[in-house]
């Protein structure tokens, strides 16, 4: 019998759009990130505080959740998925040999929006494939950076790396991340995920 499941795999990324009313977190706007490459998530705590008897630790108050940073490693954002969570409002169309092209502008009329952010994390224990849904409740992007090489001799595969800011939500509770039970399949992990985001309010 193992005594702990190790990680395999990272994919599905999700987005939604995070509102906050009436002491309730709701979510629109479900869609899809891209495919995922890697995650990490860098947690930011606080000090622990500890009280000394008897010349050792005899108490001790763990540090507290101060933020986190997310990094998301993904193939390529979607149009779509790149609109919303870069706050894109201003579309353009420009005529291109009598083909209408459209164009996503950045300008001072974005406002990049707070969201939830859910990815799936596979594990194997005793031999045995599990997956399970993780959710950010709230986080807002970074502007994405861009990097590319063109090609030589041979094709090589180039990614694209997001960085979110996570934080509490505003609701009671102030919920910062949750995991939920672990899945058979990666379809029914990803269900998790949509269900938690269009399930309607948590306080």
């Amino acid at each position: 019998m193992a005594n702990g499941k190790v990680i395999t795999g990272y994919s599905m990324p999700t987005v939604a759009k995070y509102g906050f009313a009436n002491n309730q977190v709701s979510y629109t706007d479900v869609m899809a990130l891209a495919r995922g490459v890697e995650v990490s998530i860098d947690v930011d705590t606080g000090d622990s505080t500890n009280f000394y008897a008897n010349n050792t630790i005899a108490e001790s108050v763990a540090g507290q959740f101060n933020g986190a940073t997310a990094t998301l490693t993904v193939d390529g954002l979607k149009d779509a998925a790149r609109d919303l969570i870069a706050g894109i409002t201003t579309k353009e169309n420009i005529t291109v040999g009598g083909n209408t092209v459209e164009l996503a502008v950045y300008d001072d009329l974005q406002v990049i929006p707070y969201v939830g952010i859910g990815f799936v994390v596979r594990y194997m224990e005793n031999g045995v494939t599990s997956y399970a849904p993780i959710i950010l409740p709230k986080a807002q992007f970074s502007p994405e950076g861009l990097d590319a090489a063109t090609q030589g001799e041979e094709v090589e595969f180039q990614t694209t790396e997001l960085t979110a800011t996570v934080m509490r939500t505003d609701a009671t509770g102030h919920r910062w991340k949750v995991v939920a039970e672990d899945q058979t399949t990666e379809a029914a992990a990803v269900a998790v995920i949509n269900a938690y985001f269009s399930a309607g309010a948590y306080t």
